[in-house]
């Protein structure tokens, strides 16, 4: 895994992308505090950029540095015990690639628990976009084999750990929080 991790986060600091293994389907991710890369993976998953993505993070520490103001109530769902992963869209990104964004100031971020994911980013010290690995009008691979020959021959590197994991994942739930409380779910 190490090697991996290596050879990610060489792509990484070049400004581009990789496939990787999350805590749910693969993702396509590239530095998410770097506006050229986010474009790029925008461009590989022919996704309009007015389509936020998400981004994953190695700790609840770490969403602090990439939100203005963390909801209390997102920190009590945070705290849940979860049966699967749950991305949270927190009201006020900072210090993150603008193009990554949603207009109205909002990103999604998962915590991720994927031991390859989460040292990847703890090595990086920073977020790592984690859209899922396909065109944006294809259904989201559930394993690693059914992401397409176009998506694969367009990221700059492909992990080669958990290849073979025939597991069929699905995405997270998300959940929307606002400063004031509310909760809104965008996907169980």
């Amino acid at each position: 895994m190490r090697e991996e991790i290596k050879r990610c986060l060489e792509v990484l600091r070049k400004g581009g992308s990789i496939l990787y293994p999350t805590d749910t389907i693969w993702g396509i991710g590239c530095d998410a505090t770097n506006p050229e890369a986010v474009a790029k993976v925008y461009n590989i998953k022919k996704r309009v950029d007015s389509k936020a993505m998400l981004v994953l993070v190695d700790s609840v520490d770490m969403i602090y540095n990439y939100v203005n103001e963390v909801p209390e109530m997102a920190l009590e769902i945070l705290n849940l015990q979860h049966e699967s992963p749950m991305t949270i869209i927190y009201p006020t990104a900072i210090g993150l690639a603008e193009n990554l964004v949603a207009d109205d100031g909002s990103i999604g971020i998962r915590v991720t628990s994927e031991p390859f994911s989460k040292e990847l980013i703890r090595a990086f010290r920073k977020p790592i976009v984690s859209s899922s690995a396909n065109i944006a009008s294809q259904a989201a691979p559930a394993k690693f084999s059914e992401i397409s020959d176009e998506i694969r021959s367009a990221a700059d590197y492909i992990a080669g750990w958990k290849q073979d994991d025939g597991k069929k994942r699905k995405p997270s739930a998300v959940l929307k929080v606002s400063i004031n409380g509310e909760v809104e779910v965008i996907r169980q």
